[in-house]
């Protein structure tokens, strides 16, 4: 899948899940993801979730506060 639009999937996917967060920082976070060549293998929806699961199970807490300026 184009880079792209593996990333604008992803995105999209971290904003079902914080639709406060500024979306051009989610943007950013998904280009991060696909800099994983593990989770870059995966569709992107599926990465989004398989790096979400940790966030889930501590209580849906915003990823990397300090980055996301929380």
């Amino acid at each position: 899948m184009d880079r792209e639009i593996w990333i604008a999937v992803c995105a999209h996917r971290l904003q079902r899940q914080w639709r406060t967060v500024d979306p051009e920082q989610l943007d950013e976070l998904a280009a991060d993801l696909w800099e994983d060549e593990r989770l870059r293998a995966l569709a992107p929806d599926d990465a989004a979730t398989l790096w979400l699961e940790p966030l889930a199970s501590a209580g849906g807490q915003h990823p990397g506060r300090s980055r996301l300026g929380g």
